[in-house]
């Protein structure tokens, strides 16, 4: 069906409806998208709905010259080529999450401790009359903490991509048994033993569809693009069996296209705006995409789509050269860097088979090799091609439009926290009217809890499975940013009775100084890597980074003099309860308060009074 949709044209843009009872897909947009795909060898042309469509798409070279004999370049995925190449940094990653919609989501993990009587988690059915919980008017800076004391931090590192384990109700049957084919339990497996003879088979049934459906779900938010023979095979049959409820449900909560085929299952995600904070990383080193780097992926989708499914490797390298866009900073030559990121990465999405390990270090030195090419997920890869936006600001923005109660439930299911400080106004007005009921519904169905505080909510997953980052975490960078997180906020949060904002400004010197303080104190006991112990500045760079991604911190508005960032309110879980009176830094990178100074007295002179 996806391939019959892709080949007519048909490209919607995932919508959705705020009441949570109806959707569909492309609903809750300004516009559809759609693509008119030539048949023949000649060029094709990218059209919208309207008049305006657009007409500055990349010029396609004649597709009968020898360099790109039997490859047909999209029109729509070379202009989205042009656009990465010519994106600043943070505008080519906003970019990638709006045109592929392959980020997976982010969550905080321990949840904070009570603030009085029942958890925080949110019930599964709320009632809309019933009175706001206490934990909606405590603030995220004074309310309780999921700190964690500095000797208990030690994790196991997580493992590469993936859920790490299946979680299930009580009562319900294993659905997923890690390390076995699907539909086979493995003869080291023993059996469960029964749960008690009153249970009723029907219970036990629906618990497990109920497990089933919740595994299958987690799954797919956390990698949208998910294959029969990939490293979350495991969970392929349950997204099958389930399929149509599934659909149903991300449609209706978040707007989301589900396409199932027999050996791939594709979540279309919408892009998440301008400063998303998610990027595109090489499946192997973690090293970001550059805009080059996107640029070539692009360019490779954009001939993969209709390629053979034996293609030569220097055949598409020449082609890739050939229709890379005309005049300007896109038209470039290859960096071999960025084109083997690009290649790794199609590897990783089996997009491409049967790569040599020379193919993704320098494809252009591997030598003569015959590519294996799965053209339905290469068609899979793509949330929609960028028929009606102008430019690549415009494609930003139209990805993310919807529906108020569809764009914030779209938030919740994606970051960390969401503050109504950052939201419209109209998503704001939602927010505080479906408070309760929005972010219930939505932590039911991908099983996380509710954490409600006077700045937002937050949906938090205690199994940590649910997030491409974790925090706490196992390595240098992610120790050094939970110790500078907590130290931050006890230094600059707004003390019990102060009216206290969603962000605190952070001087720069505090930051330098509290970083230098904790990497004298635990960098060697604890084993932190050598290099970041000799270069400062690269462990403030990795550690900022890391709590930006996490939404705990944000630079300083542009035109801020100095320049610096601001520490937002979620920060303050990570911290110890508030002390209304702070001892001062002692570490010898602590600058001393000149207001809290006492000075020392001295000895009268001769003649004077005592």
């Amino acid at each position: 069906m996806e391939q019959q949709e892709y080949a007519t044209g048909a490209a919607r843009t995932a919508g959705g409806t705020s009441d949570g009872c109806t959707g569909g897909a492309g609903r809750g947009t300004t516009a559809a998208v759609v693509v008119v795909r030539g048949s023949g060898p000649g060029p094709r042309v990218a059209s919208g709905t309207g008049a305006d469509a657009p007409q500055d798409a990349a010029p396609v070279r004649d597709s009968g010259s020898p360099s790109v004999a039997g490859l047909s370049p999209d029109p729509g995925l070379l202009r989205l080529a042009r656009w990465f190449a010519e994106a600043e940094p943070g505008t080519a990653d906003d970019l990638c999450a709006a045109s592929l919609g392959l980020y997976p989501a982010r969550h905080f993990g321990a949840p904070a401790g009570p603030v009085t009587g029942p958890a925080t988690a949110a019930p599964a059915t709320v009632d809309p009359a019933a009175p706001a919980p206490p934990t909606a008017e405590v603030s995220w800076w004074h309310g309780p903490t999921a700190h964690i004391p500095a000797p208990l931090r030690a994790r196991e590192p997580r493992p590469a991509g993936g859920l790490r384990r299946a979680r299930r109700d009580g009562a319900a049957l294993p659905v997923v048994l890690s390390g076995a084919k699907p539909g086979k339990p493995g003869r080291h497996r023993k059996p469960e033993r029964s749960r008690g003879a009153g249970t009723v088979p029907q219970d036990r049934s629906a618990a497990t569809t109920a497990a089933e459906r919740r595994i299958a779900a987690r799954l797919l938010v956390a990698h949208p693009l998910v294959t029969a023979s990939g490293p979350h095979a495991d969970g392929f049959p349950l997204i099958r069996r389930h399929r149509d409820w599934l659909a149903e449900r991300f449609d209706t909560l978040l707007g989301y296209r589900l396409v199932v085929g027999p050996w791939h299952a594709r979540l279309h995600k919408a892009g998440l705006g301008p400063g998303a904070t998610r990027r595109l990383e090489h499946p192997a080193t973690g090293a970001p995409f550059t805009p080059g780097g996107y640029a070539q992926l692009a360019l490779a989708l954009a001939l993969l789509v209709d390629a053979p499914e034996r293609l030569p490797l220097d055949g598409l390298l020449a082609a890739m050269d050939a229709v890379r866009p005309g005049p300007g900073p896109a038209a470039r030559p290859a960096d071999r860097a960025e084109l083997a990121m690009a290649f790794a990465v199609l590897a990783d999405w089996q997009v491409l088979t049967d790569l040599p390990a020379a193919a993704l270090t320098d494809p252009a030195a591997a030598g003569p090799t015959v590519l294996t090419v799965d053209r339905e997920l290469a068609r899979a890869v793509p949330v929609g091609p960028p028929a009606l936006a102008d430019d690549a600001t415009d494609l930003i923005r139209r990805a993310a439009e919807a529906e108020p109660g569809t764009a914030v439930r779209r938030r919740l299911a994606e970051t960390p926290a969401v503050l109504a400080a950052d939201l419209p106004e109209d998503q704001r007005a939602w927010l505080r009217d479906h408070g309760r009921t929005g972010p219930a519904a939505l932590a039911d169905f991908l099983g996380l809890e509710a954490e409600q505080r006077a700045e937002g909510v937050a949906l938090l997953d205690p199994a940590e499975e649910l997030t491409d980052l974790a925090l706490p975490g196992a390595d240098t960078a992610a120790q050094a940013a939970l110790l500078l997180v907590e130290r931050l906020v006890e230094e600059v949060r707004p003390l019990p009775g102060e009216t206290a904002g969603t962000d605190v400004p952070v001087p720069d010197a505090l930051i330098d100084g509290v970083l230098g303080d904790i990497a004298d104190e635990y960098g060697l006991p604890a084993g932190w890597r050598r290099d970041y112990l000799a270069d400062r500045t690269a462990l403030r760079r990795d550690a900022l980074d890391l709590l930006h991604r996490m939404g705990l911190i944000t630079p300083a508005p542009r035109g801020t003099r100095p320049p610096g960032w601001l520490l937002r309110a979620p920060a303050a879980r990570y911290a110890p309860a508030p002390d209304l009176l702070p001892a001062p830094g002692t570490g010898r990178h602590s600058r001393p308060d000149p207001e809290l100074t006492v000075p020392a007295p001295t000895a009268p002179r001769a003649g004077q009074p005592v």
